[in-house]
């Protein structure tokens, strides 16, 4: 008996070591990682999931994989119709006030050559015109709704009454098709605003229904003069996709500045996702955020621009060249084909 529970005994301690064994062993051997296609592995060469390597697909697709790039890349600033974001002048009523009209209707949209979209606008253009008035001003906006559909206008970051906020069935009714609705905005504080539809917002914005306000001049260094004041207005979903002022690259449009001029850049990001802006070799000196001054500017390479925000830049123009400017999420930006989406260039001259 007692050789017969030692008998047992040691075949149980030998299992009961070897189990744990078994188990590390399993867990070892390799495994697919997340997102890997059936049966890669770590360490493993298949890349099916990426479309193939160069060598894969023959050994000369490099060389037209370059023509195709440099095609595209040399093609800008390339020329499409309609210009969007374009500073409107208001018309004076005789109490001084400063009357704009936004009309809003359908349209069609080159975003870039060949990509017509259908899109909605304010006044012909993507992204709607930019106003910009004086603090201290009294200021109305006509929305003539043109538009198969209602539509309002919501003032983003701009001070304003309740009743004005444009906000539809919270402030007031949709704007219903044909009719029009007048704002009233005293123009309180020095502000970078931007305005856009309400009402339905994930389509009517994105289609196009959206523009920049601005209230007075953003307080900058001591003895700074700037040549131009220039809202790049982001956009990444809709009818008009990932572009920079309802244009995609190669359509998008170049900053063009004189060696030792400073502009003044106005991000507004009327999209659904966080684009980080960057700009090759010249600095960028942030002054506001949302319109509001900073009290200490403080430079950097890259912006990070938040949906609904707006950061303004200060860039002093201190090297001549030609510098790539885009948003450095590589997807918004650049593919096998060249340049897309959210890219442009500030040439220095």
């Amino acid at each position: 008996m007692l050789t017969t529970k030692a008998l047992v005994g040691a075949v149980s301690f030998a299992i009961a070591v070897a189990v744990p064994w078994v188990t590390v062993s399993q867990v070892a051997s390799p495994v697919p990682l997340v997102g890997a296609p059936a049966g890669a592995a770590h360490g493993s060469s298949d890349s099916s999931s990426s479309g193939g390597t160069h060598a894969e697909a023959g050994p000369h697709d490099w060389k037209a994989m370059d023509k195709t790039m440099a095609e595209r890349d040399h093609s800008f600033p390339a020329k499409t119709k309609g210009r969007g974001g374009e500073f409107i002048k208001p018309t004076v009523l005789k109490d001084g006030t400063k009357q704009f009209t936004l009309t809003a209707k359908k349209i069609k949209w080159e975003v870039e050559p060949g990509k017509v979209v259908e899109a909605m606008a304010y006044n012909d253009m993507v992204p709607g015109p930019t106003i910009k008035v004086e603090v201290g001003d009294k200021v109305e906006v006509v929305l003539k709704n043109e538009l198969d559909v209602s539509t309002v206008v919501h003032w983003h970051g701009v001070p304003i009454q309740n009743e004005m906020d444009g906000v539809a069935n919270i402030t007031q009714e949709p704007v219903t098709p044909g009719k029009t609705f007048t704002y009233k905005i005293t123009a309180e504080r020095q502000s970078v605003g931007w305005f856009h539809s309400h009402h339905d917002g994930s389509n009517q914005v994105p289609a196009g229904l959206w523009g920049t306000f601005l209230i007075g001049d953003v307080p900058l260094p001591a003895n700074t003069q700037i040549s131009q004041e220039i809202p790049i207005q982001l956009q990444d979903s809709g009818a008009i996709g990932l572009s920079l002022n309802g244009k995609s690259f190669p359509a998008t449009e170049p900053v063009r500045v004189k060696k030792g001029e400073s502009v003044l850049i106005h991000y507004v990001n009327a999209g659904t996702m966080d684009h980080p802006m960057h700009l090759h070799g010249l600095d960028q000196l942030v002054v506001a955020k949302d319109g509001f001054p900073i009290a200490t500017p403080y430079k950097v390479d890259t912006v990070l621009v938040a949906p609904g925000e707006r950061y303004s830049v200060l860039v002093k123009a201190d090297r001549v060249g030609t510098w790539a400017f885009h948003c450095h999420i590589f997807p918004h930006s650049e593919g096998p084909t060249g340049m897309f989406g959210m890219f442009t260039e500030m040439i220095v001259s």
